[in-house]
């Protein structure tokens, strides 16, 4: 019977070893899952905030333009804000040129903005005082305008490439404000798109799926 017993005694021991062992390892497996996923949330948010896969474009002599002039926009180009192909969205493209001619292009007036306003971010290594001339496109011509001088519409009902207001741009202030009759808005000059109308812009952008081009 001692012996019974002492059997059952080691029976129940090693099962209580076997269930803290069981505790010990669960408590092990979620708390690497839960720092598993923080670690995957934390990498998606700085997926979200920078583009690694849109270098500047060096300046090509072939394409027949001037070292800071507008230039074609290659098919594989990529915005470095939203990571956009630019080329597809040829009525809302942008296109910032530095002083060397490498070129960035950008998906809308808006994506180019917010990268002059904070180029560190967005090409680390770079300097605001680098950047030579800045082009959009005209919304009315379909020309390539000097983003400093061009009219830009705020808040009408024309969405940009990602489903959302992106400052449709104009060379001529007439042009402007006919569209923001049509459209609604207002006409705003390229001094008036300051840090905070971008990041209220922007803001939508970083937190919804990429949807099909918008159209004029």
């Amino acid at each position: 019977m001692r012996a019974l017993r002492t059997l059952a005694q080691l029976t129940r021991s090693r099962r209580a070893l076997w269930l803290v062992a069981l505790v010990a390892l669960l408590v092990v497996a979620s708390t690497w899952g839960w720092r598993s996923y923080r670690a995957a949330q934390a990498a998606a948010a700085v997926e979200d905030e920078y583009c690694v896969v849109a270098p500047p474009t060096a300046f090509d002599p072939t394409w027949g333009v001037g070292l800071l002039e507008a230039r074609p926009i290659p098919p594989d180009a990529r915005c470095p804000v939203c990571g956009m192909f630019p080329a597809r969205n040829r009525e809302w493209a942008a296109q910032l040129v530095f002083h060397n001619g490498d070129t960035q292009f950008f998906d809308s007036p808006l994506t180019l903005w917010a990268y002059v306003q904070d180029v560190g971010r967005y090409a680390p290594g770079r300097q605001a005082s680098e950047i030579a001339a800045l082009w959009v496109s005209d919304a009315a011509t379909g020309r390539w305008t000097d983003a400093r001088r061009a009219h830009y519409v705020h808040g009408s009902n024309a969405l940009g490439p990602m489903r959302a207001g992106n400052l449709p741009a104009f060379a001529a202030l007439a042009d402007a404000q006919a569209f923001a009759k049509a459209r609604g808005g207002a006409v705003l000059a390229a001094e008036r798109i300051d840090q905070a109308l971008v990041g209220r812009l922007l803001r939508p952008h970083r937190h919804a799926q990429m949807a099909a081009p918008g159209t004029l």
